[in-house]
């Protein structure tokens, strides 16, 4: 069942959202967009119904940039970490708050920008209340952004580093924020796991001549994502 409606914070600030759950769900996440496409793009929505699929319950959300965008129709750039990480922090306070995770494990992440922020979030104890970050047991991350596009000089480890919740790292091998080889080098903390697909862009998409697909490689970072979600439950 979907569910999409608009947020109001108590400083008049809004967030739109799309609750999918299901019967007998096993967790919940929240699912935050990259730069580029927002909380409807078919991509958030092939994932969700993945993830729903499998039993998981699943909260997208805009963040304001995104929602200018539509009401603009110009296209604005994202904002900036700042904004994005009170957004986020916003929504798993309503999620907390209004208990929509009906006490199953939450998890937190997202697409590119979106997992960014997820990972900041767990790897600064000022960034979120205490109450809140013990209720999330670990991240997400599909295609995160190690590094912009032909900058791989300017790094963005520290998220990753300092991340005191376990980490699910889901990365096309020749992604072009961070492939296979740049990744391997980093040399990653043990709490995050890093989860190769053939062949995959920053998209997961892999091209016809490799013999691999989108649709499958997108199964297989489901897959893993629920795995993760049952190696690192706790209860909420």
């Amino acid at each position: 069942m979907n569910k999409q409606e608009t947020i109001v914070n108590e400083d008049g600030s809004e967030f739109n959202i799309i609750l999918s759950t299901v019967e007998n769900a096993k967790a919940f996440v929240i699912f935050a967009h990259g730069a580029g496409a927002n909380m409807s793009h078919e991509f958030m929505n092939d994932i969700s119904e993945l993830l729903n699929a499998s039993g998981i319950n699943v909260l997208r959300f805009n963040f304001p940039f995104m929602d200018k965008r539509a009401l603009t129709g110009k296209r604005y750039p994202p904002d900036r970490m700042p904004k994005l990480l009170m957004c986020y922090e916003a929504v798993i306070e309503h999620v907390v708050e209004k208990k929509l995770n009906r006490e199953l494990p939450l998890f937190i992440g997202g697409k590119s920008m979106g997992s960014r922020v997820a990972a900041s979030l767990v790897a600064d104890s000022d960034l979120l209340k205490s109450s809140l970050l013990d209720q999330i047991s670990g991240v997400f991350c599909i295609g995160y952004p190690f590094h912009p596009a032909k900058k791989p000089e300017k790094l963005r480890l520290d998220p990753l580093v300092d991340a005191n919740k376990p980490i699910l790292i889901v990365q096309g091998d020749r992604d072009t924020l961070g492939n296979k080889v740049e990744i391997i080098d980093y040399q990653l903390p043990e709490h995050c796991q890093c989860v190769f697909l053939e062949d995959g862009d920053h998209s997961l998409k892999p091209r016809v001549k490799s013999g691999f697909t989108l649709e499958a490689h997108m199964k297989r970072a489901v897959k893993e994502i629920v795995h993760f979600t049952e190696a690192y439950t706790q209860p909420a």
